[in-house]
């Protein structure tokens, strides 16, 4: 038995389905003799007779019936397979944005839109600036941006991610901080300090977090004032008003001032990822994924755990 050829199947349910030769010729667009040429074919591929010519039209052999049934939902795969295969290239080609906050975009999302740019051939990467962990979030909701890179937790039902990099917690303090000048503090030798919370996170589950909280012995964290961007805290932090537990790596685009960033040695790290919605073009958030753990070196510090 030979292959069977997609236009003689179609050819073939078109007169399965008209009950007639010149009426399966007049849907397809096609000779009469065109389609008796291609049912005589996909006769002759599959060794069996298919349909009976008679004086008011064809009549379906057994054979024939089963094929009939069993060749439309071929034929729809078939279809659906194509438009997948076409949106996938299109995809490939089309423009995927990326929400980011300045900090992250500074600390690898520029190397990251750059190699992916070059690895796949006609893709442009846009980057939008968002204040904060709120405003990336929103341009994810609102369709503006495909995917975010956040530290989680998000704690948004809908959202999907993926870790790209693990980042250790430091403690911001002033300068005037009786621990300023260890190389090092524990959560313990914190307990006191009320912990600064700029109203830039996006859950409850997010703030708990960032506050470290509850402590290991299971203690809640002391709670300072809310400010309403990371500047105004790193201010309330400079004036010993509080002290804030960021993302180490932040230290290095965030200014310094009369600020000391020491690491605290018993906080549970930071998880960084790619945050996208359904909407999202998953082979290009694929290939994102790859490219930043690339750029990050996190697939290699996994095999090295």
């Amino acid at each position: 038995m030979g292959d069977i050829d997609l236009r003689h199947l179609r050819s073939f349910l078109a007169v399965a389905q008209e009950r007639s030769i010149t009426g399966a010729g007049a849907v397809l667009h096609l000779t009469q003799q065109a389609v008796s040429t291609h049912v005589r074919q996909l006769e002759r591929s599959l060794g069996v007779v298919l349909l009976v010519r008679t004086s008011r039209g064809v009549l379906l052999t057994a054979a024939g019936e089963e094929l009939a049934a069993g060749g439309v939902p071929v034929i729809e795969d078939v279809a659906h397979l194509a438009e997948r295969v076409r949106a996938m290239a299109h995809a490939q080609a089309g423009t995927l944005r990326l929400a980011c906050c300045p900090a992250v975009a500074s600390l690898f999302a520029v190397d990251v839109a750059d190699a992916l740019e070059k690895a796949v051939p006609g893709l442009r990467v846009t980057l939008s600036g968002a204040r904060s962990p709120k405003d990336e979030l929103q341009q994810l909701s609102d369709g503006r941006a495909d995917a975010a890179f956040m530290w989680l937790p998000v704690g948004s039902i809908g959202l999907h991610h993926a870790v790209v990099r693990s980042d250790p917690r430091a403690v911001v303090l002033s300068t005037r901080h009786p621990l300023a000048d260890r190389p090092a503090v524990s959560l313990a030798d914190l307990a006191d300090d009320p912990v600064l919370r700029p109203d830039v996170l996006t859950s409850p589950e997010a703030e708990r977090f960032w506050l470290a909280d509850p402590r290991p012995d299971g203690s809640p964290a002391p709670r300072g004032s809310i400010v309403p961007l990371v500047e105004d805290c790193l201010l309330e932090v400079g004036r010993g008003r509080g002290i804030w537990l960021p993302p180490q790596p932040l230290e290095a685009v965030l200014p310094a001032g009369n600020l000391r960033w020491i690491p605290v040695t018993d906080a549970e790290r930071f998880d960084l990822a790619v945050v996208w919605t359904d909407r999202a073009p998953q082979p290009l958030i694929t290939r994102l994924i790859a490219e930043v753990r690339t750029v990050t070196g996190h697939d290699q510090r996994l095999h090295a755990a």
